[in-house]
């Protein structure tokens, strides 16, 4: 008799992501980029997802894009299970923002954020009326960058530009938003201002569910309330951000003796000598 391979269970009712016994296979040299996943995400959860270079977070973020399928299990977002729906439809429910996001350097903020009604890099000024375009204003003032609204985005700093990409990831009302590395190459007061928009962005959408990755715990608003850390493509340790943060779980996850400390909702690590 052969060995059958166990079947994924069913996905968590309600839930926004729900991944079962994924895997990721790099099918040219047969490695491991992801191994053995389960995790849920709901309505309303704020998720860190952290690791060391290599453990597999943009494989990750990827799947929950529906940029990808997984070599085995079932990955489901937005009730749909990848394999059983057009990707193309989904991933229009879906908000990604990364640095790397190809943008016209010449297009003011507004119709950046515009663009992000019919999920282009250049604008179609046929499929926008009034109310698109008055609903664009608001989400720059939602992210507190109204007065960018005609100035060009080439010429915005790294923060604001984050911040006009997180407005334009919210025209399409996703339920899902995907941060890849938003904090990535800020100083110190961009990183503040976007950490304080994240942390507007939670309040004001209750029901909102948004997956960062980052290397810093710096960068983690107050409203991060779960976080994922990956080693090696597999899952260390998941859950409430009180249990996942710790200084025991973050040395195992990246190697070295890391202490953690919190204070009024916001994180920091750091790393003393090893063997002191």
């Amino acid at each position: 008799m052969t060995e059958e391979t166990p079947q994924p269970g069913p996905a968590a009712p309600g839930a926004v992501v729900t991944l079962r016994q994924v895997s990721v296979r790099r099918y040219t040299t047969d490695q491991v980029i992801l191994d053995d996943i389960d995790w849920t995400v709901r309505p309303g959860e704020h998720w860190a997802l952290l690791g060391a270079n290599g453990a597999g977070k943009t494989t990750l973020l990827r799947l929950l894009g529906a940029l990808m399928h997984p070599t085995t299990g079932a990955v489901e977002v937005l009730g749909s299970r990848l394999g059983r729906v057009d990707v193309r439809e989904l991933r229009a429910r879906i908000g990604h923002v990364t640095s790397a996001q190809r943008v016209p350097q010449d297009l003011d903020a507004h119709t950046v954020v515009l663009t992000g009604h019919t999920g282009t890099v250049q604008p179609l000024w046929r499929m926008y009326d009034e109310q698109v375009r008055q609903r664009a204003h608001e989400l720059l003032g939602e992210l507190d960058i109204k007065e960018l609204a005609d100035r060009p985005y080439g010429v915005c700093s790294g923060g604001q530009r984050a911040r006009i990409l997180i407005a334009r990831a919210l025209m399409a009302e996703p339920a899902l938003l995907l941060l890849d590395e938003p904090f990535n190459a800020l100083d110190l007061p961009s990183r503040e201002d976007l950490v304080e928009a994240m942390h507007r962005l939670a309040e004001g959408r209750p029901r909102l569910a948004t997956v960062t990755v980052t290397h810093h715990l710096e960068e983690l608003s107050p409203a991060v309330s779960h976080a994922l850390l990956l080693r090696e493509g597999r899952v260390l340790t998941q859950g409430p951000v009180d249990e996942a943060l710790t200084g025991t779980w973050l040395t195992a996850c990246f190697g070295r003796p890391i202490a953690v400390n919190r204070h009024e909702g916001r994180w920091w690590a750091y790393s003393g000598r090893q063997g002191s």
